[in-house]
């Protein structure tokens, strides 16, 4: 049987002719050393090694992350989250002798409400809206039903909306401080705005009870003692039609993607009663700049032939899905005080639809926002 050829005559025949004679084996070993040691000190280390070696450093400067590490949390993917999430994955069942809900959609349930501002005398509008929402949607979802009134509910009201869904429902009576003038507004000019926004044609600029109504959906709804054990909202208005089936749950989609707002549609609304909102807004923002989001986006909301002037454009606020922490936030409650004290819900006639756009526009950055352009909508106000 043949012999092996030993590495290091193997390793001889590399070697220069002239070397062969006088290169003993430990010298040629030394060399392999030397040289895997070269190769070893000069090559580049592994990025995992960069970062450490950049946190060991107690440099003053983070370095960006290499792009082959991982890290511990992801941006959010509403598309890819929807495309995983959808066929009502985690919607409710009933299980059990009593007809428990149980399922995917019971663990780490969002605190969520449907809620709504409504009237005995809107019983019928209220009834077209709940009817639709839990024939395409709620039914699966069993989120509960807030419904806020300035004055009781009748029975007639409760066993009606109460026979729509198989959810809780609540029925609360706004704070009288939330539904009364303030003691800080002159009541003649309150009185006399109320003229004359009706003589020139304002929408409802004559009614006191809208006024009220703007101010309670600007800045008081999230802070009704009936939704502190809530974190998520989807604002319901009587007469609103719901057209197609909705195969996710919205506010499971809200949280998990991070998202303050969303919305169905925008409008524009008469700029004649909110004349002084822009300028209020803009002595806000130089007043309080650090609490303007870094990423804030005011462009698309500004006429660029008009002096930069509010274009009016607004979230339609009928219908909206939003994060009840942001609204309590210093941001928000700190810019709804700023104007509620300027008057301008009485001596005007300021709506929520543009303080609540202007608001997040200011104080949410882009990705926070979604368009559900998926929900199919419609306000009959709005036709």
């Amino acid at each position: 049987m043949p012999r092996a050829k030993s590495p290091t005559r193997a390793t001889l025949r590399l070697l220069p002719a002239s070397w062969r004679g006088v290169a003993t084996k430990r010298q040629i070993a030394v060399i392999l050393c030397l040289a895997l040691a070269a190769i070893v000190w000069f090559s580049p280390p592994p990025a995992t090694w960069r970062h450490e070696n950049y946190l060991a450093s107690g440099s003053s400067q983070i370095p960006q992350p290499a792009t082959d590490i991982v890290t511990s949390r992801k941006a959010p993917n509403p598309s890819q989250w929807l495309l995983q999430n959808s066929n009502d994955k985690h919607a409710l069942s009933k299980t059990g002798m009593f007809r428990t809900w149980t399922g995917l959609g019971a663990r780490n349930r969002p605190r969520a409400a449907l809620i709504s501002l409504v009237r005995n005398s809107e019983l019928d509008g209220i009834v077209q809206s709940m009817r639709q929402l839990e024939f395409h949607w709620n039914h699966k979802y069993q989120y509960p039903w807030v419904f806020f009134n300035d004055e009781p509910f009748n029975d007639e009201f409760k066993a009606a909306t109460q026979n729509l869904t198989s959810a809780q429902c609540y029925y609360e009576t706004l704070p009288d401080e939330h539904w009364s003038l303030p003691d800080w507004i002159d009541e003649g000019r309150f009185m006399n705005s109320l003229e004359y926004l009706g003589a020139i044609g304002v929408g409802k600029g004559w009614m006191i009870s809208y006024r009220h109504m703007c101010r309670w959906n600007s800045g008081f709804f999230y802070k009704h003692p009936r939704l502190k054990d809530f974190d998520w909202y989807w604002r319901v208005e009587p007469d609103v039609h719901f057209f197609c089936d909705i195969n996710y749950d919205v506010f499971r989609f809200m949280r998990d993607n991070s998202m303050k707002y969303g919305f169905n549609m925008n409008i524009l609304d008469d700029a004649r009663s909110f004349p002084s909102l822009w300028s209020r807004t803009r002595s806000f923002i130089n007043a309080h700049p650090e609490l303007i989001h870094p990423e804030a986006d005011l462009d698309w909301l500004l006429d660029a032939h008009n002096g930069g002037e509010y274009n009016n454009c607004q979230f339609f606020s009928n219908f909206e899905v939003g994060d009840l922490r942001y609204f309590r936030g210093e941001a928000n409650e700190r810019y709804f005080d700023w104007l509620d004290r300027g008057g301008g819900f009485f001596y005007e006639r300021f709506g929520d639809a543009p303080i609540h756009t202007l608001s997040v526009a200011m104080f949410v950055p882009k990705r926070e926002i979604w368009y559900f352009r998926d929900i199919g909508y419609q306000h009959d106000i709005n036709r």
